[in-house]
């Protein structure tokens, strides 16, 4: 009985946003990072600028897809990607 292990299912899978590209209003896309993150203006600035990078990670699909909403309408170009299941629980 030690070595037996549960499933346990989620109805929501966790995403990560990522932003792909600034485009040209980099300011603009730094301001959405900061709103969406709670980091600075100038480390958000920084993560706008070193694509791709992961501006939330685990979050909800829904929050996910407000996130890349906000973005795209900062105009920049990003995505939601779900997790990968775990090795450990993959069948």
């Amino acid at each position: 009985m030690a070595d037996d292990y549960f499933l346990l299912v989620c109805d929501d899978v966790a995403h990560d946003v990522v932003l792909t590209d600034p485009g040209v209003r980099v300011l603009d896309v730094a301001q959405a990072v900061r709103r969406l993150t709670g980091l600075s203006l100038w480390r958000s600035k920084i993560l706008a600028t070193q694509v791709p990078a992961a501006i939330l990670v685990g979050v909800p699909q829904d929050d996910a897809e407000a996130a890349v909403t906000a973005l795209l309408e900062a105009g920049a170009r990003a995505e939601t990607r779900e997790q990968p299941e775990p090795d450990h629980l993959r069948h």
